[in-house]
């Protein structure tokens, strides 16, 4: 008897999820919710976004307020986990830093499709979201608030940097570098060894055959740098 009580009270332990609050209402936010979901480790407690009414309903879960909110609603609830569902990286990047403002020891959680692939000490940060179908490959490091697109690869001994985007369809060869709050378009293909830099855009379908530096804008077949870029342009 003591043994079955034991058993209950483990499975009803395992079967309790951390509460998330997620920070943002858009496409972004709901293939996040999607994956979140299938991940089934956390369960999301809703929603904070500046652009719908507070009590309204998004994607099946309510909207909490604004970030503005936050003090009140971790008073109120004692949840300090989650993550920022914002598709530009650099806005992305601002409202990661006004969560911390608030609440210094927030905790950020990465949204990972169970069909993920990593390779042997892959990595991923915290606070990312890597959608179906991604290959990682051995000793890949993705730095923390990334966006990994469907069926992206990045092959082995890659580096992602933090906030950075890598679209649905992107290939990379191995031991590539991808700097600060940058993004590779839909699929774009980076051939090995190449590096990019910070704030760096690369456009859809282009092809990567040499390094490029921070701050600008390349596209092509090959890749050609087109113009530079200020911190924090929209590309989207």
């Amino acid at each position: 008897m003591m043994r079955s009580v034991k058993k209950k009270q483990h499975l009803k332990m395992k079967m309790t999820k951390e509460k998330i609050l997620v920070f943002g209402a858009s496409d972004y936010t709901c293939y996040t919710i999607d994956v979140l979901e299938k991940q089934n480790e956390y369960e999301i407690f809703g929603i904070l976004d500046y652009n719908i009414k507070k009590d309204d309903i998004f994607h099946g879960y309510k909207i909490l307020g604004n970030d503005d909110d936050l003090p009140e609603i971790y008073k109120n609830t004692g949840i300090k986990k989650g993550i920022v569902t914002i598709g530009d990286n650099y806005t992305r990047k601002k409202v990661v830093e006004r969560i911390l403002g608030y609440i210094p020891d927030f905790t950020f959680v990465s949204a990972i499709h169970p069909s993920v692939i990593l390779g042997k000490n892959a990595r991923i940060g915290k606070g990312c979201a890597v959608m179906a179908g991604v290959i990682l490959n051995n000793d890949t490091v993705v730095g923390n608030h990334c966006y990994i697109g469907t069926n992206a690869s990045l092959d082995h001994d890659g580096i992602v940097g933090d906030f950075s985007n890598v679209m649905p369809g992107v290939t990379t060869g191995g031991n590539v570098r991808i700097g600060f709050c940058s993004t590779l378009g839909l699929g774009a293909k980076v051939i090995h060894g190449r590096t990019i830099g910070d704030h760096t855009i690369i456009g859809a379908g282009a092809v990567v055959v040499k390094d490029f530096g921070d701050q600008l804008v390349a596209f092509g077949v090959p890749a050609k740098k087109i113009r530079d870029r200020k911190v924090g342009e929209k590309y989207l």
